[in-house]
C-alpha cells in the first residue's frame, strides 16, 4: 500500500501548514565550527593520483681541518681536504580517500524546488560541512583508525608543564611567563633558527586571557598584551597571534588545557589534501546521484623543532 509518512514528507522539507501558523522559509543548518583553513597552510602539489605523499630532511656532515671539530683551516700544501657528507631521510604519509553520496529522486526534487528548498542544494551543502568537519578533526587531532597525528598530538613534541591553573586572581604575569615558556622551547629546540610567531589554545584560556585586564589600574586585556610583550614580538618583530582552538580544550597530559605554539608556514608545518571532486550525475529510474570525493593526508611537519607544547591545568 503507498503511503506518505511523516518521514517521507520531511525529507523534501515539505509540512502542513495551519492558517494561522508563519513558517519561517530560512534555512537554519546545523551549528558548528570549524577553522582548519585558518589555522593550517596546504600542501600545494598534491593531486588525486597520488597514494602518498612524502618529504626529506637533509642533515650536513662535514669534519674540520687540523681539529675534526673545529674549522676547517687547510695548509698552502694540503692534499688531504676534508669534505661534505650528505644524509637525507624520507618521511612518508598515506593519502586516505574520502567519499560521500548525495542522491534523491525527480519527485522529491521537483517538491522541494516547488517550495523554494532545493533537495539537491540542501544535500551538497551537508555533504561540505561533513567534509569541513572531518578535515577540521583530522587537521588538529589526527584520527585514532589510522593512527595518525594532529597539529595538537605529534609524537615528536614533548609538552612543556604550566607553573599552575590559569584563573581570575592568577598573576599576569605569570600567564606571561607560560607563554614565554612555550616560545622559548620552540626557539630553543630549533637551534634559535625560528621563534613561532602564533599560538593556539583553548577556548576556556582564550576567553580568560581576553576578559582579564593586566591591573586593576590597566586599560588593556592579558590578551593584548602579550602580543607585544613576549619574545615572539622581540624577535619576529610582529604581534604575536593568539587564536582559540576548541581541539585544545583537554587535549594535554591529565586533562589539561593545551597551547601550541608553531610557525603558520608551509615550509614548516601544512597538511596535504586533494579539494572535493565529484562524478558526473548519474540516474537509475527515477533516482538522480553523483559522488563527490577527495583524500586527506595527515599533518607534515618537516621541521617539528619548531613546534611546542604547553599544559596548563584545568581549574
Amino acid at each position: 500500500m503507498f503511503t506518505i509518512d511523516r518521514a517521507t514528507i520531511d525529507s523534501t522539507g515539505a509540512f502542513l501548514v495551519g492558517e494561522l501558523e508563519r513558517m519561517d522559509q530560512t534555512l537554519n543548518m546545523p551549528l558548528v565550527s570549524y577553522k582548519w583553513s585558518r589555522d593550517m597552510p596546504l600542501r600545494s602539489d598534491i593531486s588525486i593520483a597520488d597514494e602518498v605523499s612524502s618529504f626529506t630532511n637533509t642533515d650536513f656532515v662535514g669534519v674540520g681541518g687540523p681539529n675534526p671539530n673545529g674549522k676547517n683551516w687547510i695548509g698552502k700544501k694540503a692534499t688531504a681536504i676534508p669534505g661534505i657528507e650528505l644524509d637525507i631521510q624520507p618521511t612518508r604519509n598515506n593519502l586516505t580517500l574520502w567519499g560521500q553520496e548525495i542522491s534523491w529522486t525527480v519527485p522529491e526534487l521537483a517538491s522541494a524546488q516547488k517550495l523554494g528548498r532545493p533537495v539537491d542544494v540542501q544535500k551538497y551543502e551537508g555533504m561540505k560541512l561533513k567534509w569541513n568537519m572531518d578535515t577540521d578533526e583530522q587537521v588538529y587531532i589526527g584520527d585514532n583508525e589510522l593512527g595518525v597525528a594532529g597539529l595538537l598530538n605529534l609524537p615528536d613534541v614533548t609538552p612543556v608543564a604550566a607553573a599552575a591553573a590559569w584563573t581570575a586572581t592568577t598573576d599576569p604575569d605569570v600567564i606571561v611567563q607560560d607563554i614565554n615558556l612555550v616560545l622559548s622551547d620552540g626557539w630553543v629546540r630549533s637551534g634559535y633558527a625560528v621563534c613561532p610567531t602564533k599560538i593556539g589554545l583553548a577556548p576556556e584560556l582564550f576567553g580568560l586571557l581576553a576578559s582579564k585586564k593586566v591591573s586593576s589600574a590597566g586599560n588593556i586585556s592579558v590578551l593584548e598584551y602579550v602580543k607585544i610583550n613576549t619574545i615572539a614580538f622581540q624577535e619576529n618583530g610582529t604581534p604575536l597571534e593568539i587564536v582559540s582552538m576548541k581541539w585544545a580544550s583537554k587535549r594535554g597530559a591529565g586533562g589539561a588545557h593545551r597551547i601550541v605554539a608553531y610557525t603558520q608556514d608551509e615550509k614548516y608545518v601544512r597538511f596535504p589534501m586533494v579539494p572535493l571532486l565529484n562524478t558526473p550525475l548519474e540516474y537509475r529510474g527515477l533516482q538522480q546521484l553523483t559522488t563527490y570525493y577527495g583524500k586527506l593526508g595527515q599533518v607534515e611537519t618537516p621541521y617539528s623543532n619548531t613546534i611546542s607544547y604547553l599544559d596548563v591545568p584545568a581549574s
